[in-house]
């Protein structure tokens, strides 16, 4: 399937990037360093997300080229949709994007649902970034700082720092070479984890007074309402890395972030240790991901959410 993939890039010309909605570090990563690879091979390539990057990820090199409008996808010869186990997680452009001349899929997910015949799929790969390293490795390309630098940022980001059950030794050998090109570890891991903005910290503070402990202590949870955002001045992407704080208390071995979106759902992020399997959980509820990081949403208030995902747990278990 890859060496198809390598053959669409060297005979087609133009070419659409595009991921899912809430986006994260492995996400834009991911899309900037395959937009940056076809632009050095002579390529037209057009990033398109239905959201706009959040903050932290814009010292990205190649960010401010991503755009928030779509034209005709036929104009296109075949569209890359990255870290997605499902189109429809693309958001409102979904539709379209699924008639592109050629659709490739390069996911992670073990919940990836196969929307896309042509794909690079590996469920046991820490991230979409180590599979675009994998890809760039068959194809026998060079890869320069920047390229490295936004791969980089994908591995660390979908591996929790490289402390994830998720990171192999492929993972970190990919790292390794990645850094020999030019990654620079230390100004990554800065840009990413070391400027939240106030905002954030006001949301970290008032979220931190919902934690709660279940099952004898071993399920955390934290809970973000959307008064909580108004009131502190913080959006959806200041959430980000809040599901694991209870995963750091000793003894937990699921944590929950509630999220209250604007719709009377509640998104959840769950995070598990060791072999605690939370795809299975996320499943359950019509979501899905990887065994230590998953995600669903449950309609209702959230007393009504917790008791069924703690129901969802407990059956499981």
């Amino acid at each position: 399937m890859i060496k198809e993939i390598i053959k669409t890039i060297e005979e087609g010309q133009n070419f659409l990037i595009t991921s899912h909605i809430k986006l994260d570090g492995d996400a834009l990563g991911s899309e900037l360093a395959l937009y940056l690879v076809l632009k050095d091979m002579g390529k037209r390539a057009v990033i398109y997300n239905q959201d706009e990057t959040p903050d932290h990820y814009r010292f990205l090199p190649a960010a401010e080229n991503i755009v928030h409008e779509l034209a005709d996808v036929k104009q296109f010869d075949a569209a890359f949709v990255l870290d997605c186990s499902e189109l429809e997680r693309i958001g409102d452009k979904a539709g379209e994007i699924c008639k592109a001349n050629k659709l490739i899929n390069i996911d992670h997910h073990i919940s990836n649902n196969g929307f896309s015949p042509l794909k690079l799929w590996d469920g046991r790969a820490s991230s979409t970034g180590e599979l675009i390293f994998r890809l760039f490795e068959e194809m026998s390309r060079k890869m320069n700082k920047d390229i490295c630098t936004n791969l980089y940022a994908a591995i660390l980001t979908d591996t929790g720092g490289f402390r994830y059950s998720n990171t192999s030794k492929n993972t970190l050998w990919a790292a390794s070479r990645l850094v020999e090109n030019g990654a620079d570890p230390q100004w990554i891991s800065e840009n990413i984890y070391e400027s939240d903005s106030p905002a954030k910290i006001r949301l970290l503070k008032k979220t931190l007074e919902t934690l709660f402990l279940d099952f004898e202590n071993r399920v955390g949870s934290l809970v973000v309402t959307q008064s909580a955002m108004r009131e502190t001045g913080a959006s959806y992407e200041h959430t980000e890395g809040l599901v694991d704080i209870p995963r750091s208390v000793k003894g937990i071995s699921i944590s929950i972030l509630y999220t209250q979106m604007e719709n009377d759902y509640f998104k959840l992020s769950l995070r598990s240790k060791d072999k605690v399997d939370v795809e299975k959980i996320a499943k359950k509820f019509g979501g899905g991901g990887h065994m230590n990081a998953a995600a669903c949403r449950i309609k209702g208030d959230i007393e009504t959410v917790k008791m069924e995902i703690l129901r969802g747990i407990k059956e499981t278990r």
